[in-house]
């Protein structure tokens, strides 16, 4: 609902899509100030441990690609029974959108978009990944053209053995691999096969494939060859019709092994040198011989059929009441056999349901109970532990009792499910971790989250120091410290480069100022204030703050107490009219 909060962070605007698994909505990360879109597992999924399984392994194959044509992923979590990933906002229009509204795009354009699609994809099968839903709805296009691939909801990590799934037919219809369409597990070459079909569309503006439903359109995936671009593009240049004729190809052996092969051969497809070049040749058959021998079983069958039917003569019976009679007899039996049938389904269904019903457990609540009168009344309810507890602050729950569970109290949760208990650590206490080498925002956010206060200063680094920008070179409080809440912690954070020093701490002169101007090409200009206050040479403003970036040639000022000098006096003169010439007054 607009305005909840997800885990106390993220705080929803507005649903921004629906989808088989999950819901996605458009939120507010309260700690780290931005937008971000948040997919929330479906909560009719979320007790259904396949679904949460894929769901997790979504998160976890997603959050290990980093790519710039790829959908960042932020966070991963669970609040309430309710499980979530947080990913990178993206302003910006689906593929399909663009197809709806432009038709078909130039030969350039579909080049660029399927380069960058091809090239985040390299990432993912480098990794084994397969993203197993490629469609425009899933590829997201900015305002600068840069291209984004969303959703790698049904991708599945080929190395993951516990967890494969190759007989459920994923993804949509009109870009589904043939093997896929014929039940068989999805590979690297399965996603070359819909961005081959993707490329088509961006090219042409339609479909390759249609049909009245699903299974129609799968059949011709399966085996109608891909109409020709040329009829569609007669001017498109033989490189590019080749690459989709291989990408497209129905033997997985025929086409590309990877997206990075595919990628290479994109980069040069609108050279001039390959503009006119041979069509490609498949060097294995198309169509496998099991799809052949099938193929010729029913054409066999339609012949032997034919035949009977113009060597049978029609014959016309009379039928009389002792044939009515034995009808009538073999009906009543069927109708028994077919009532007993749905009476037994019926008990078998109920029995089913009971059974359900009686596995579905209500987690207790157990807050204010020591560790060990929680697990026993866990454990009594048929539920597991996790082995690890967290700790987290209370002023409400002592020291070493139970704050809450995971998943919360009064969700229900199959028998045997994992129960998390949060254990008091005390009030608004915070146990320090070991933040040296981390970024300092996302750090600085989480403490000041549980009310800490943050303080922040700058180390200048060399560009080959281990610790890059921004990240934390030391803290002033060590881990395993703890801090209550309104405490202070000061964290020093890498500045690579050199940056300006606090003239004004009363440890540089001036002539410190101008040396460290000279070295480092500034342009200094020095204002001087007549103070008996304070002493002689004193820098007391800079115009530029401490830590600040030096950018050569630039302009830096600096304000300084003087003590006001009493000018010397000289010895009185002469009056001209009492001048002495030639010894005469």
């Amino acid at each position: 609902m607009k305005g909840q909060k997800i885990s106390d962070r993220y705080q929803v605007i507005k649903s921004i899509g629906e989808g088989g698994m999950a819901n996605v909505y458009l939120a507010y990360d309260t700690i780290l100030d931005r937008n971000v879109a948040v997919k929330v597992l479906r909560g009719d999924l979320a007790n259904d441990e396949k679904f949460v399984r894929r769901f997790q392994r979504e998160a976890l194959a997603a959050s290990s690609l980093s790519h710039p044509n790829i959908v960042e992923v932020y966070d991963v979590g669970e609040d309430n029974g309710e499980y979530y990933i947080v990913m990178e906002y993206i302003e910006g229009k689906h593929l399909k959108q663009l197809i709806k509204k432009r038709g078909k795009l130039t030969i350039t354009e579909a080049v660029d978009i399927v380069l960058q699609i091809t090239d985040g994809l390299s990432v993912a099968h480098d990794s084994y990944i397969i993203h197993r839903d490629i469609k425009p709805q899933n590829i997201m296009i900015l305002e600068n053209g840069l291209v984004k691939i969303t959703d790698f909801g049904i991708a599945m990590a080929m190395n993951s053995t516990q967890l494969t799934q190759t007989n459920s037919v994923m993804g949509s219809v009109h870009y589904l691999p043939p093997e896929q369409a014929s039940g068989k597990g999805a590979t690297l070459q399965s996603d070359i096969y819909s961005i081959g079909i993707l490329f088509y569309e961006l090219l042409t503006g339609k479909l390759p494939f249609k049909g009245e439903n699903a299974v129609e359109i799968a059949l011709k995936h399966l085996k109608e060859p891909l109409p020709s671009i040329r009829e569609e593009i007669p001017n498109i240049p033989q490189s590019v019709e080749n690459i989709i004729i291989k990408a497209t190809a129905k033997n997985p052996k025929n086409r590309y092994n990877d997206a990075r092969e595919m990628h290479d051969d994109l980069k040069t497809c609108l050279d001039e040198t390959r503009k006119n070049e041979e069509k490609i040749k498949l060097k294995y058959p198309e169509v496998s011989d099991d799809t052949k021998i099938i193929k010729q079983v029913k054409e066999e069958d339609k012949k032997g059929i034919h035949k009977n039917e113009e060597k049978e003569e029609v014959i016309a019976k009379k039928i009389t009441g002792d044939d009515l009679k034995k009808q009538n007899k073999i009906l009543i039996k069927l109708a028994s056999i077919f009532t007993g049938l749905i009476i037994v389904v019926t008990l078998v269904f109920a029995i089913i349901m009971l059974f359900n019903t009686t596995a579905d457990k209500i987690v207790p609540d157990v807050a204010n109970k020591t560790v060990s009168e929680a697990i026993k009344i866990l454990q009594d309810e048929g539920f597991t532990i996790a082995s690890e507890q967290e700790g987290v602050s209370s002023k409400d729950v002592e020291v070493g009792k139970v704050v809450r569970t995971s998943p919360y109290a009064g969700v229900k949760k199959k028998k045997g499910a994992e129960i998390k208990l949060y254990v008091s650590t005390g009030d608004e206490t915070i146990i320090l971790d070991d933040y040296t080498g981390k970024n300092y925002l996302e750090v600085k956010g989480s403490l000041e989250a549980r009310g800490l206060v943050v303080n922040i200063e700058e180390e200048a680094v060399d560009e080959d120091s281990k610790f890059k920008e921004d990240e934390i070179v030391k803290q002033s409080i060590e881990k395993g410290k703890s801090l209550k809440k309104g405490e202070s912690i000061t964290l020093t954070i890498a500045v690579v480069g050199v940056v300006y020093p606090d003239f004004t701490d009363g440890s540089y002169s001036i002539g410190d100022v101008e040396d460290f101007c000279q070295e480092h090409n500034i342009n200094l200009q020095i204002t001087e204030t007549t103070s008996e206050e304070f002493l002689d040479g004193t820098i007391y403003r800079q115009s530029r703050a401490a830590g600040d970036s030096v950018v050569s040639g630039a302009s830096f000022k600096v304000w300084v107490y003087v003590n006001e000098v009493e000018e010397p006096t000289e010895p009185d003169q002469p009056n001209d009219d009492n001048v002495c010439t030639e010894g005469l007054c």
